[in-house]
């Protein structure tokens, strides 16, 4: 017997196999094939509940907002750690390289926990698991008020509270992709605000607890703040229904007496690995391969100057308020520039270009480092917190875009959760290296000018790679049009599996062909 699996069958094209069942729609029978070529919206795919049509809309705005303040409270919590940077050091008599390791380690495990995080999403819901992750980061962050070494530190703000983090910050990116499939752009630039919204906060929030109730006093509030994400993963219900659990990693039949342990251990990790890792991926798409390797490249320098910007101001005189406003100042450039990018980059001439904007914008991020190299002065670092916002900005709104663009949406949360992996490796080491050329030079900006390389670089292999790549498949398109004849019959075979083809059944379109 032939046994279908749904989360791989084509839904525009149905086998054979498959018998089209009939749906009561206002009293009268419809085929569900006719209803989706007459519906406008959009169907995809729900890895927990088949296919299902996105709205676009309706519910989807309340999940948007929650998306934005989740975005808030986590991806922009570690840069408000350089507000209580001189007083960890001074309290633990740490150098600069350890304090570093507490945002880094922060930062790592926000991404390095994405294929756990996806295993959570898969047996309990997108809802359940950012609800979890609130739990875990607020009180991580509760209990580093109560840390008497270093040590302590990591392991309370660094690994609990970052693994909280990835736990509400993955799954929120997830269901927001399932939500909006024709306003995808638009959604993921005003999603990329909740960043910004938390620059633009959270310093200040910080800076002014820090006055009142000193540095622990501080992280106990930001424990309680941190809560607020399980109130967003509240709202983020699933779509289509209730989601389907324990479900098998594989449609095997039963098990023959003789199949040795070790078999099928191989055979369930393998199962699992392309579920919730996308190996094979990185394997044969080769655009999915340079972006996670550009995107790892970048991250080993992008969010360093974030966690330094406030040290090397206060370094050179500076009041630490008016250090904090400056990421404030950033974060406003952020609200400001991302939703009118968002609507800016869903118009039909961006089709296509999306990955071009994106390293574009990454390079001027990456020169816009420099800038911090000729004075440590307000109105100097005012104006490099403003070139780097806007670039910021559009990087920001378009990298999940670029990422979905490149994928099947079936396959984006272990996309993900491999890209993750990957760049939580540069964000884990790129704020210590920092912190020891620091300590061995004495100077912070020769940390802004490494990183105006690193970041550059990457945007510039990013552009030319995708370049080649869009090139080389240009080339292979003409000369499959030329090579092949006019009139010959195509045949679709069966994806799932490859001994059963099938021919097309016409269309509307075909037989006005025919008929021409």
């Amino acid at each position: 017997m032939i046994q279908r699996n749904d989360s791989t069958v084509d839904r525009g094209r149905s086998p054979p196999w498959q018998t089209p069942k009939m749906e009561q729609k206002n009293g009268k029978v419809t085929d569900p094939e006719e209803t989706e070529v007459e519906n406008s919206e959009t169907i995809v795919h729900v890895a927990t509940g088949g296919d299902v049509t996105a709205p676009d809309g309706g519910w989807g705005w309340v999940v948007l907002v929650a998306t934005i303040l989740v975005l808030a409270l986590t991806l922009a919590f570690p840069s408000c750690m350089g507000i209580f940077y001189t007083d960890l050091q001074t309290e633990f008599q740490a150098t600069n390289q350890e304090t570093s390791w507490v945002p880094s380690l922060m930062t790592s495990v926000l991404h390095a926990g994405g294929p756990f995080c996806s295993v959570l999403v898969e047996r309990f819901g997108c809802r359940v698991t950012v609800m979890v992750g609130g739990v875990l980061s607020g009180l991580g962050m509760a209990a580093s008020s109560f840390t008497h070494t270093i040590t302590e530190l990591y392991i309370t703000a660094g690994f609990i509270t970052g693994l909280g983090f990835c736990f509400s910050f993955q799954p929120a990116v997830t269901i927001l992709g399932h939500y909006f499939v024709r306003r995808r752009a638009f959604a993921n630039a005003m999603s990329s605000t909740g960043t910004a919204l938390g620059l633009c906060t959270l310093p200040l929030l910080a800076n002014y607890l820090h006055t009142e109730l000193g540095w622990r006093g501080s992280f106990l509030v930001l424990g309680a703040v941190l809560l607020n994400c399980c109130v967003c993963g509240a709202v983020m219900r699933p779509l289509g229904g209730p989601i389907h659990r324990a479900q098998p990693l594989m449609n095997r039949g039963p098990l023959q007496p003789k199949e040795k342990l070790r078999c099928r251990i191989k055979a369930a990790l393998k199962a699992a690995l392309h579920r919730h890792m996308a190996f094979d991926l990185f394997r044969d798409n080769l655009r999915y391969r340079v972006y996670t390797l550009g995107i790892t490249w970048m991250m080993l320098g992008f969010v360093v100057p974030l966690i330094y910007l406030v040290p090397y101001a206060t370094a050179h005189g500076m009041e630490t308020g008016r250090a904090a406003l400056l990421l404030s100042v950033l974060g406003i450039v952020n609200i400001v520039v991302r939703p009118p990018s968002g609507l800016l980059f869903d118009l039909p001439c961006f089709k296509g270009r999306h990955v071009y904007v994106f390293s574009a914008a990454l390079l001027v991020n990456g020169l816009s480092n420099s800038i911090c190299c000729i004075d440590a002065s307000f109105p100097v670092l005012l104006a490099y917190v403003v070139i780097y916002g806007l670039s910021m900005s559009v990087v920001g709104s378009l990298m999940f875009t670029v990422l979905m663009d490149i994928l099947d949406m079936r396959r984006f949360p272990a996309a993900l959760g491999l890209l993750a992996i990957m760049e939580s490796v540069t964000l884990l080491i790129g704020p210590p290296l920092a912190g020891i050329l620091v300590d061995r030079t004495g100077e912070y900006f020769y940390v802004f000018f490494v990183c105006s390389a690193v970041v550059a670089g990457s945007a510039v292999f990013l552009m030319l790679s995708f370049c080649c790549l869009d090139r080389r498949d240009k080339v292979a398109l003409k000369a499959q049009q030329a090579s092949a004849p006019d009139n010959t019959p195509k045949q679709a075979v069966c994806d799932v599996f490859p001994q059963c083809q099938y021919s097309d059944v016409p269309t509307e379109g075909d037989k006005d062909e025919a008929s021409d």
